[in-house]
Order: structure tokens, then sequence, then C-alpha cells
């Protein structure tokens, strides 16, 4: 079994020390699904929600969310995004989201896909809690990964 890179031999935690990586261009993705009723998915779809436009406002969330991430999750290093994507698709049970993250640098965006699809995840779960009590979040997990 491989190491945590994220422990120190005696135990501490530390931030991955990625100064000797080369930059390369990094990419991932990320996807999860939001469970909801039919009448629930019906009204994100036409936009018949008290709180405004679903779609639009989850995918803002995830982009900033995305950009965010160091802030949010303690090891995670600082990155400069070159672009984050956060597509939503409706379906007969819910909707489907898959983010997608690039930067050039030394270490992977896989962090920052997942935390995109998270957070979209999240604000489509509040934006429709008042009409769908049995909504739920799921399958949040990383698609691809890959530098070059």
């Amino acid at each position: 079994m491989d190491e945590f890179s994220h422990v120190n031999p005696d135990g501490s935690v530390s931030m991955v020390d990625v100064s000797a990586k080369p930059d390369q261009v990094r990419v991932a993705s990320a996807r999860g699904f939001v469970r909801m009723n039919g009448d629930t998915l019906r009204l994100v779809r036409e936009n018949g929600l008290k709180k405004g436009d679903v779609i639009v406002t989850a995918k803002l969330a995830g982009i900033s969310a995305a950009k965010q991430t160091s802030n949010l999750i303690p090891l995670c290093h600082p990155l400069s995004l070159s672009h984050v994507q956060v597509d939503c698709h409706l379906h007969g049970e819910g909707i489907e989201l898959v983010a997608s993250a690039r930067t050039t640098g030394k270490t992977g965006v896989e962090m920052e896909a997942l935390t995109a699809v998270s957070v979209a995840a999240l604000t489509l779960y509040d934006m429709c809690k008042a009409v769908d009590k049995s909504m739920v979040i799921e399958g949040i997990e990383v698609v691809s990964k890959e530098k070059t």
C-alpha cells in the first residue's frame, strides 16, 4: 500500500512539496448526481422555482467554488486555474453534474473538479429543498485526471 502523501514520518500533516515538479498542463473532471422527484425536475426545467434559475446558479456556484478549493481544503495547493466548466444534464431521475478544471502547474486539479461538482450539487439542493425533501446527492467521483 502506498503511504499518504500529506503525512510526515512522525505522523504530522503537511502540504506536499511540489517545488521540484515540472509545470505541466493538468486537466481533471468529476461528476455527481442530485436525485429528485419528477415534479421538482419539471420545475427546474421550466425555471419555475421562486429562488430563480437553478441551473445557472449551480454552474456559477461550482465555478466559484473551484477557484476557492485551497481555502476550503487545508492541504490543497492554491492553483491558478485557466479553465473551469460545470455542466448540468437533466435526466428522468434528477440532474447529473459534470465539472472539468484545467491549469498549468506542478500539481493536479482533481480537487478543484470535485469541489465544483460538490458545491454545484449543494446549490441545487439548497434551491430545491423547499419543494422536495427527498432529494439525494450521490455518486460524486473523479472521472478523469491527466497531465501533458
